[in-house]
C-alpha cells in the first residue's frame, strides 16, 4: 500500500501520493488530465483504485477545484451476497460507509479534517439505491465496487452528473464477481471503452501493491479450481496421480480433447489434459526423471502436462499452446477487464493466433474450462530485433 506520514496539512494531498506501479501512473496521469469527464478503474483488490479515487476526490474539494465529493459504494453482506441499502440496516449502512472511508485515509490526511468537511456537506455518502432525481453539479463522484450492483444503479449514477463534474468508476470484473457471470463491472467496461471523454484504466496483478492481496487471489483462483466439476476422463487422470504421486497436492484436471478437435488442434507439443499441482508440488507429480507423469499417461492413455498454481501464467500457454517455442515471445499475460490479456512480440503473434485464429480460441476455451476466464491476444514490438526462432 502507499504510504505517506500526515503532514497536518491537507492541501496537495493528491500530489503526495506517489504511484507504485506501471497501473497506478496511468491511474495518476489520468485524474490530472482534466480532458476525462469519466474515469474508469478496473483490477483485482489491492491495487489502489479506491485509495486513488477517494483521494482525488477529497483534494479536489480542499483545493476548491470541486465543491463535493459523492462516495457511492454498495454494502454487501458477504455470507448471502446481498446487497443492503440504508432502508435495509438504517444508520449502520452510514456508519460501515464511514467506516470504510476512515480505513482507507488512516496516514493520509487528520480524521478531524474530513469530519468537518462531512458535516458541512462537502464529502457526502450516497446510497446507490436513492440517487434517482438528484443532480450532482460542481462535484467529483466516485463509484465503488461496480461489481456488486446492477448495471441499471450504475448507470443511474452517471445520469446525475452535472455540470462542472467527474465520475469516477471502480470495480474488479474476476476477482470480485460472482464466478462464471458476467457483472456490472465488465458491462460498464464495455460501456466506457467506447466514450470519447472517457478513459479505462486496466489493472492486473503486476499493479497489487497492498500486502497479502496476492496471497488472498492466489487462494481464491486455487478455490475455483479445487471446486470445478470434473468429468469421467479427469477423475481418471486425477486418480491415476493419486496413485503414482501420492505425496503430490493436486488443486484439479482439466482435459481437452474435443477442444483439440474442436480448432484442429494436431501438434504433438499439446497435451489431452493438463494438470495443475498446488505450488511447491511440481516436481512430486512429474518424478525426478518423469517417472510418475509417464505412469499416469500409461494408465489413462492421454498425453498429460503438468503445471503449478501461481500468479504466473505464462507456464500454463507454454504447457499447452500448440506452437511449442511461442512462449520465449510472450512478454506479459495478466489480467485486463475480464479476461487473461497475452501480450506477444510482433515477430510471433501470426503463429501465436494460429490460422483463422484456432490456437488463441483454443487457449481460450482451455482456460474458460478452468477458470471461467477467457484469453486475448496483444500484438506487441519486437523487443529484441534479429532475434531468431528455433521450432
Amino acid at each position: 500500500m502507499v504510504r505517506i506520514m500526515a503532514s497536518g496539512k491537507a492541501e496537495g494531498l493528491f500530489e503526495k501520493l506517489k504511484p507504485l506501479s506501471p497501473g497506478q501512473e496511468e491511474i495518476r496521469k489520468a485524474l490530472l488530465d482534466e480532458k476525462y469527464e469519466i474515469i474508469g478503474l478496473f483490477g483485482p483488490t489491492g491495487t489502489g483504485k479506491s485509495l486513488f479515487g477517494i483521494l482525488y476526490g477529497i483534494d479536489a474539494v480542499l483545493s476548491g477545484k470541486y465543491s463535493r465529493f459523492i462516495l457511492s459504494r454498495p454494502v454487501v453482506d458477504v455470507v448471502t451476497g446481498k446487497e443492503l441499502t440504508a432502508a435495509d440496516i438504517g444508520s449502520l449502512y452510514y456508519e460501515l460507509a464511514t467506516s470504510y472511508l476512515k480505513d482507507i485515509l488512516a496516514g493520509f490526511i487528520e480524521w478531524d479534517v474530513v469530519e468537518k468537511l462531512m458535516s458541512k456537506g462537502k464529502i457526502v455518502v450516497a446510497d446507490t439505491h436513492y440517487l434517482r432525481g438528484r443532480t450532482f453539479d460542481d462535484s467529483v463522484i466516485f463509484l465503488d465496487d461496480a461489481q456488486s450492483i446492477p448495471i441499471e444503479s450504475a448507470i443511474e449514477i452517471m445520469v446525475r452528473i452535472g455540470n462542472n463534474s467527474r465520475f469516477i468508476v471502480a470495480g474488479d470484473p474476476v476477482f470480485q464477481r460472482k464466478h462464471g457471470a458476467q457483472d456490472s463491472a465488465s458491462l460498464l467496461r464495455e460501456i466506457l471503452l467506447g466514450e470519447e471523454t472517457a478513459k479505462v484504466i486496466d489493472l492486473g496483478v503486476k499493479d497489487i501493491v497492498r500486502p497479502g492481496a496476492k496471497r488472498g487471489i492466489r487462494l481464491l483462483l486455487e478455490s475455483w479450481m479445487r471446486s470445478r466439476s470434473l468429468s469421467d476422463s479427469e477423475k481418471q487422470v486425477l486418480d491415476s496421480v493419486r496413485i503414482h504421486a501420492p505425496d503430490a497436492d493436486i488443486v484439479t484436471v482439466v482435459e481437452f480433447i474435443e477442444e483439440k478437435r474442436t480448432f484442429n488442434i494436431q501438434s504433438e507439443h499439446t497435451p489431452d489434459a493438463l494438470v495443475v499441482a498446488k505450488e511447491g508440488f511440481l516436481g512430486r507429480v512429474i518424478g525426478k526423471g518423469g517417472e510418475r507423469i509417464e505412469a499416469v499417461e500409461a494408465d489413462t492413455g492421454l498425453r498429460i502436462r503438468a503445471v503449478e498454481l501461481t500468479l504466473d501464467f505464462k507456464p500454463f500457454i507454454r504447457a499447452i499452446h500448440p506452437a511449442s517455442w511461442v512462449y520465449r515471445f510472450i512478454t506479459d499475460v495478466d489480467f485486463a477487464g475480464p479476461d487473461l490479456i497475452v501480450k506477444v512480440e510482433s515477430e510471433a503473434f501470426g503463429a501465436f493466433v494460429g490460422q483463422k485464429g484456432f490456437h488463441v480460441k483454443f487457449l481460450d476455451a482451455v482456460m474458460r474450462k478452468l477458470l471461467g476466464v477467457g484469453i486475448r491476444a496483444v500484438e506487441v514490438e519486437t523487443s529484441k530485433p534479429g532475434r531468431s526462432r528455433r521450432r
